[in-house]
């Protein structure tokens, strides 16, 4: 998938000796960086945030349609499907991008993955809608981080790791604030994330739900039921995105055979591989690699 590196390279413009670290990205967007992300977002293994600042931004997420505003906060996660769609001309936003790998290894994770997956359990959408002086605390918070990245502060990342786990904390307090009386129950909410917190590491290897019900020490019914309350899809379904942003990452930036790639993924043969990319991407894994977006 798309590392945190790729995206500031190839949608950002940076040159790799201008990159400032490879955990941790702060920016300032506008429309048009924005409707760049379309062609990344489909295998891109980052967090992120993205405070509206100014104008009004219209997006499809996980097929459904919403509108993001001034001072919403909207937050993406790996392996959840996103489209930008229209916004307006003065269209500005904050975005903080953190890297999968270096989320999951943190020692603040759970708060870290709670926070990035709690206006979903709660609110059924990854959106917060923040108060001015809310809104105005994250902004700050974000230009420290870009203060820190713009700096040569020989301990960069390990600076901006921290700053990371300030923000989330503060955004959880913000969320705890907003959403008041729990929609679903704190059980619900943890074996929620806690499945969302595996799939990125074992999704290429296992494709049935019994693993993870397994690995969360409840039946495959009461795993299905829970992704299907808190967001209206099946584990299949997230088992299958993941599967797809990591195909598609492999055709596009390596020379795997198909075949290869088929197998990386624990698929039966590459003919079933095959299917599997064409029904769900429109079009095969030989004509999607002609279309690839890195050199």
């Amino acid at each position: 998938m798309y590392r945190l590196r790729d995206f500031m390279q190839s949608v950002m413009g940076l040159p790799s000796e201008a990159v400032p670290s490879d955990v941790l990205y702060c920016t300032s967007t506008d429309l048009e960086h924005t409707f760049l992300t379309n062609k990344m977002q489909s295998s891109l293994a980052c967090y992120t945030y993205t405070l509206v600042r100014q104008g009004w931004l219209s997006l499809v997420y996980n097929g459904r349609s919403m509108t993001l505003r001034r001072g919403d906060l909207y937050i993406y996660s790996p392996g959840f499907q996103l489209t930008v769609l229209d916004g307006s001309d003065d269209y500005q936003s904050a975005l903080l991008m953190a890297d999968e790998g270096m989320t999951l290894e943190s020692p603040a994770i759970w708060n870290m993955i709670r926070t990035a997956y709690y206006p979903i359990a709660e609110l059924g959408q990854p959106v917060v809608s923040l108060s001015q002086a809310q809104a105005d605390r994250l902004w700050r918070r974000m230009q420290e981080i870009v203060e820190y990245q713009e700096s040569s502060h020989r301990f960069l990342d390990e600076c901006l790791r921290t700053l990371y786990a300030l923000f989330v904390l503060d955004l959880r307090n913000m969320m705890e604030q907003a959403i008041g009386r729990h929609q679903t129950s704190e059980r619900t909410t943890e074996l929620f994330i806690s499945f969302m917190r595996l799939l990125p590491r074992h999704f290429a290897e296992h494709h049935d739900i019994g693993f993870y019900a397994d690995s969360l020490f409840i039946t495959t019914t009461h795993l299905s039921r829970i992704v299907r309350q808190i967001t209206n899809h099946t584990v299949v379904d997230y088992v299958n995105q993941m599967l797809l942003m990591e195909a598609s990452w492999l055709l596009q930036t390596t020379d795997l055979s198909i075949a290869a790639i088929a197998e990386r993924l624990h698929f039966a043969n590459p003919s079933s591989f095959g299917k599997f990319f064409s029904r769900l991407k429109g079009t095969s894994p030989k004509a999607y690699r002609r279309q690839r977006l890195m050199p």
